[in-house]
């Protein structure tokens, strides 16, 4: 049997002007904006329609993004489109969580804000970085880094794209003799911090105490967890899960896998971007791939679904 998963992006995806013809367009997306912007104390329309210079800072950026990918996904909804699974990368595990039925969508938008707040501060400007890691295997990476202290795996992208953390001398080696061992190109990256690293594991613990204060739900339809690429189908685990998952890496390949394991075979990306489809290319070529990034891309994923 077929089965449908609903895949949010992560950080990285945002882009200004994202989910300004929802807005325009759909009373309920309309809606999710207007009722962030209430709860946040702030424009949550002006920081995602407009040009600005705070949408690609942390402690903005998850809410914005997260706000976004609902907004979208309760057109999508509205228009009869519905998923068997949902998935999101690092951030978007939220918005996974929420269209699962797992927690309000104004309770995922107050989380992440405060996530953004504390991955952003946990760690001294410069102190960590991250690194990607283009055409070596996983394995082998791994074997490269075992031995340099202060570095671990961040996401498990895609064959072909790992990213690396750590403290930045750390991280620094690990690039020089990851190029030296094989890999046909390392790209430091611009991010705020270590993100996915030991070096976050106290921000995973205040955001734990976040956690306690939010009221989850029986999910509707299950999520798969970016901790162990697994099927989550009691929310009971949620908490930890997402605690954890600040500090651990990002199994989205193997999530994938997962799923596609288990008969998943058409994966809508819902949010601004193409990031995840352009990872299943190189994880799976056979399965399809919708986009609905804007308000005409609706109506085609109804289309090409029915």
């Amino acid at each position: 049997m077929s089965k449908t998963v609903f895949l949010y992006p992560g950080q990285g995806a945002q882009k200004a002007g994202m989910g300004k013809d929802f807005y325009e367009n759909s009373g309920l997306a309309r809606e999710i904006y207007d009722q962030a912007s209430e709860a946040l104390g702030f424009d949550m329309k002006a920081l995602c329609f407009e040009e600005n210079d705070k949408l690609d800072l942390t402690e903005y950026t998850q809410a914005a993004l997260v706000t976004t990918c609902l907004a979208m996904t309760r057109a999508v909804s509205e228009a009869g489109l519905k998923a068997d699974v949902t998935a999101g990368l690092s951030l978007g595990e939220y918005a996974a969580i929420a269209a699962a039925g797992g927690m309000k969508e104004l309770d995922a938008i107050r989380l992440v804000r405060k996530r953004g707040i504390l991955m952003q501060n946990t760690v001294p400007a410069g102190e960590g970085a991250m690194c990607a890691v283009m055409a070596m295997e996983a394995e082998k990476i791994e074997q490269v880094i075992a031995d340099i202290a202060g570095v671990t795996v961040a996401n498990y992208n895609c064959p072909g794209q790992i990213v690396i953390t750590g403290e930045t001398p750390a991280v620094e080696t690990a690039a020089a003799a990851l190029k030296e061992a094989g890999a046909k190109r390392t790209v430091m990256l611009n991010v705020s911090g270590p993100f996915h690293s030991p070096m976050l594991v106290p921000a995973g613990e205040e955001l734990r105490k976040e956690l306690g204060q939010v009221e989850l739900s029986q999910l509707r339809i299950p999520y798969i967890t970016n901790v162990n690429a697994k099927e989550v189908t009691d929310t009971s685990e949620t908490r930890g899960l997402l605690a954890r998952q600040v500090s651990s890496p990002v199994r989205w390949m193997q999530s994938m896998e997962y799923l596609i394991g288990s008969g998943a075979d058409t994966f809508v990306e819902i949010g601004p971007g193409r990031t995840l489809a352009g990872f299943m290319k190189k994880i799976n070529r056979d399965v399809k791939v919708l986009n609905i990034g804007t308000w005409d891309d609706v109506a085609k994923a109804v289309s090409a679904l029915n």
